[in-house]
């Protein structure tokens, strides 16, 4: 689910390049005060997209410092930390700690079962802080599970069910700009389920896993791969058009350079892999 939502680093200003790292340091060390440094190993660009939406739309008194940091000792690393980033490194231990129970569920995987066992508890102090978004990623985990189960082919209904939770996630606040968030949200959501299946379809084809993708496969391999960049790009322009309608001059340039370009960055490193593997 995560390292889709990254920056498109090569058309961003150097300014902006700076305040976009250190949102990401602000987060690295909210998720160490929150659960220790293990809790940095979780640290993605996913969420930092969270901390830069909310920032710019909720404009929290945001403080900055300087610091060490272990793993770029040389030079002293800036960082900007709000309140915005307590709650995303909550919500990123939380997806994080799921995420590892269900991949455990799936594979069996015993070092999943593991790294989970060690967020447990942190998990159980997010599920009191955050009773609302807890009951939307354990509903998601078990209707996903279903449709799995079931082999479920509406490739929208089995989005849409991504497209919820994450909803629930981005809404922050249940207040005037809850309906808006969540509806940014959810066509983010569903977008990046489509690109995990699109990125996953091979794989999940030689293990013969769950992939609603796998039933769009034709042997016209371009209207397939049409298909899926048609679906995509509707999911992101609606999730584009949630975005303007929200009142965020802050950041607003950084934001939009993730939602129409940095979003596809996957997507465009998927395509030079292919074209690598048919020359070769």
């Amino acid at each position: 689910m995560f390292g889709y939502i990254n920056v498109n680093g090569k058309e961003l200003s150097e300014k902006n390049r700076d305040i976009y790292q250190s949102y990401y340091c602000g987060l690295c060390r909210k998720l160490k005060e929150f659960c220790g440094a293990k809790g940095q190993a979780l640290l993605n660009y996913d969420m930092t997209f969270l901390v830069v939406l909310l920032t710019g739309l909720y404009e929290p008194q945001t403080e900055s410092g300087e610091f060490t940091c272990v793993l770029h000792p040389v030079k002293k690393r800036k960082a900007l930390v709000n309140e915005t980033e307590t709650y995303a490194a909550a919500m990123n231990v939380l997806l994080a700690y799921y995420n590892l129970i269900d991949d455990w569920k799936d594979d069996k995987n015993y070092t999943r079962k593991t790294v989970a066992s060690m967020f447990r508890n942190d998990c159980g102090k997010v599920e009191q802080m955050y009773p609302r978004q807890t009951a939307a990623v354990e509903d998601y985990i078990i209707k996903l599970n279903e449709c799995e189960e079931k082999n479920e082919t509406n490739i929208d209904l089995v989005a849409g069910l991504t497209g919820e939770m994450i909803g629930e996630i981005f809404a922050w606040k249940e207040d005037e700009w809850y309906d808006e968030l969540k509806t940014l949200g959810f066509y983010l959501g569903k977008f990046i389920y489509l690109m995990d299946a699109y990125e996953d379809r091979e794989k999940d084809e030689k293990k013969d896993s769950y992939n609603p993708l796998r039933h769009l496969h034709t042997e016209d391999e371009k209207e397939y791969e049409t298909l899926c960049r048609l679906m995509m790009t509707s999911m992101i322009s609606e999730c584009a058009k949630s975005f303007e309608r929200l009142p965020v001059l802050l950041h607003a340039d950084i934001l939009r350079n993730i939602i129409y370009s940095g979003v596809w960055s996957k997507y465009e490193y998927i395509q030079l892999k292919k074209k690598k593997r048919k020359k070769g």
